[in-house]
């Protein structure tokens, strides 16, 4: 900001907001656009935009919320032709026929939830689209937590860089579509990131000229029992999409693996092995095998019970909500609403990597150093019986290849989400669909 005239990173944040506004709309000129004004800058980049939707040929009128709104961003707004009430404005003809809301209240320094006179405007405006200033007011930006009351927007604009709350649940619900501008920022390393197609494209391992089978890494899963023998069908099919050289599988669905999958083979050394899924009463012995074998784990379903402590070896475990509850005895419901704060803590009690799964996946290495990563690939038809399967054995294929855990966990992640896109692009899909639609994923990322 000191290299800069002062207020350019305001005007840049403006003009990147009204052209979104604008986009949003379909157009400016005649819809009706009102602005919630905050204190501060968020409420100033608001007033900005909201000049130049004027200048569009938008009628634009504000509500300051506060008596600190920002007093460039009045006068700019003002000289357009925007009108400006301090206050809430209770009258019909103040709330009807709006065509959207812009979220100006409280931005990257505000705390979760809203003042009364926040509240109060919003539901007077209850049910015009929302287009919100950098993040929701309300949310914890930076745990991505909702406690209280909050915007929930259809757009969202931020500048410069995501924020947590974009990336993790509960709050980037609560955002919408998000749109980043950029304004020209130097930014330091993230604490929280999130994968993109290149960067997948990057960890994806691609087999050199002189390599074979053994070289390209071989994975081992002992996963399935008599009761869920689909579950091993699942696993080995989400670990056999070509990623390793070598899939060996151990169990009782041995012979139902070799009709359906007759390249994998049994018993016999792994560079990393995958255990719990569908395991039942066989849980414990994969797990206690798997830990003696000492070569990376993927730890998923019934063989995270018997876990107290760290394994000893590198390990990634991937529970969903439910199992994480009961590994570190806490409140599903807790978990559900600090993502980012149950999987770190997992992750240092346990020194593995921690996947825990949901609409947003959150993975947390044992390193406070490394930045939890947030995968933002899938779709709700993702929600299938069997689709953690597929992903415990996508991921012990990349951590058979040699990925560090944490590589494989998020790379596994991302592919898994952006396989059940494809494949659910004509409705349902099943997990074996996910299966099927994985080596097409990867043959469509960008090349290195």
């Amino acid at each position: 900001m000191a290299s800069l005239p002062e207020g350019a990173l305001m005007q840049r944040a403006a003009a990147g907001l009204a052209y979104a506004i604008i986009g949003h709309l379909g157009g400016a000129y005649g819809r009706r656009v009102v602005l919630l004004v905050g204190s501060g800058d968020n409420g100033g980049d608001a007033l900005y935009a909201g000049a130049l939707l004027a200048r569009r040929g938008a009628r634009v009128e504000a509500w300051l919320l506060s008596d600190r709104a920002h007093a460039g961003g009045i006068s700019a707004l003002k000289a357009a032709g925007g009108t400006v009430s301090s206050g809430v404005v209770i009258s019909t003809s103040s709330t009807t026929g709006a065509d959207v809301v812009v979220d100006g209240i409280v931005g990257i320094g505000g705390k979760p939830g809203l003042r009364p006179e926040a509240e109060a405007a919003l539901e007077m405006l209850a049910g015009v689209p929302v287009v919100a200033v950098d993040t929701p007011s309300g949310v914890c930006v930076d745990a991505g937590e909702v406690d209280g009351a909050h915007v929930t927007a259809d757009l969202t604009v931020t500048f410069g860089t995501y924020k947590p709350c974009h990336l993790l649940d509960p709050a980037a619900s609560a955002c919408g579509k998000v749109e980043l501008i950029d304004i020209g920022l130097d930014l330091p390393t993230p604490a929280i990131e999130s994968l993109e197609a290149a960067d997948v494209a990057a960890l994806v391992p691609r087999p050199a000229p002189d390599v074979h089978k053994y070289t390209r890494g071989v994975v081992g899963l002992r996963v399935g029992s008599a009761t869920y023998p689909g579950a091993a069908l699942l696993a080995v099919a989400g670990a056999n999409t070509g990623l390793a050289g070598m899939v060996r599988y151990v169990g009782t669905a041995s012979e139902w693996v070799k009709r359906q999958h007759p390249e994998v083979v049994g018993d016999g050394q792994a560079q990393a092995w995958v255990v719990g899924s569908g395991s039942a009463d066989g849980a414990n012995s994969a797990l206690a095998f798997a830990r003696a074998s000492g070569v990376p784990l993927v730890i998923d379903a019934d063989s995270l019970r018997p876990l107290s402590g760290p394994l000893g070896v590198p390990a990634i475990l991937t529970p969903h909500a439910g199992e994480l509850a009961t590994l570190i005895r806490e409140d599903r419901a807790d978990i559900e609403a600090r993502p980012l704060h149950y999987a770190r803590l997992a992750a240092q009690r346990f020194h593995a990597v921690v996947l825990l799964k949901g609409r947003r996946t959150t993975i947390a290495s044992p390193d406070p150093d490394t930045p939890v990563r947030v995968n933002t690939t899938g779709t709700s038809w993702l929600a299938t019986a069997g689709s953690g399967d597929v992903l415990g054995g996508l991921i012990g294929s990349l951590l058979a290849t040699g990925l560090a855990p944490i590589d494989a966990a998020s790379a596994g992640a991302w592919l898994h989400g952006a396989a059940a896109t494809l494949a659910s692009a004509g409705g349902p899909v099943t997990a074996s669909g996910v299966a099927a639609a994985i080596p097409a994923v990867i043959r469509s990322l960008p090349a290195v």
